[in-house]
């Protein structure tokens, strides 16, 4: 460029020949050398505002991924926190059921044991009547320990009845008390509205 520059100032200086030509000369030089000056200015000014853009621009693409990765573990952060809640809430959920299940177990082992005691009381009640018949020697006495019995039967029936009616209760009562407190502690939880 500096060799076109120069064959240009020359070419200047072939026309501009005067009787003072060396002034005339001295001014193309001058014109040219400020021409030089002012490109290379340019130039650097260019370069100047090019570098400046490109860090700029770096600068506010670092931080730009910076605020999406912080972000992103935010995000990430909420998700392992719903997914480690939801994990101990499914484990609550399966404690809960297994403390219904050991408690109806049980229970039905318990009501079990009194319907077969109560079957048992019945039975021997059955046989002390019917030893009771096989000694009467008149229909009134068989007709009143006919009676006696029934009514002993009904009572002990309905008295036992009761009981295995207030046992079954309580067993129900005690089996549906971990699922019933789980339940509870769902609607509380989901009723909430979510943390921002």
């Amino acid at each position: 460029m500096a060799t076109e520059l120069n064959a240009e100032t020359t070419r200047e200086v072939a026309l501009v020949e005067t009787p003072t030509g060396q002034v005339a000369e001295t001014a193309a030089q001058s014109v040219a050398q400020i021409t030089v000056e002012a490109a290379s200015e340019a130039v650097e000014t260019a370069d100047v505002t090019i570098n400046k853009t490109i860090e700029e621009g770096a600068s506010q693409a670092r931080m730009t991924m910076e605020q999406g990765m912080q972000q992103a573990t935010k995000t990430a952060e909420g998700f392992y926190k719903a997914a480690e809640e939801a994990a101990e809430f499914g484990r609550g959920n399966m404690e809960a059921f297994t403390k219904a299940t050991q408690a109806l177990t049980a229970g039905f082992q318990d009501l079990g044991k009194q319907y077969f005691a109560m079957s048992q009381a019945l039975s021997e009640h059955a046989m002390e009547s019917a030893k009771a018949l096989s000694g009467v020697k008149s229909l009134k006495e068989a007709t009143d320990i006919q009676a006696a019995f029934a009514k002993a039967s009904m009572e002990r029936t309905m008295s036992e009845t009761a009981k295995l009616q207030e046992a079954a209760y309580r067993l129900a009562e005690q089996a549906s008390a971990p699922i019933t407190a789980r339940m509870t502690m769902a609607v509380e939880k989901f009723s909430r509205p979510l943390a921002a």
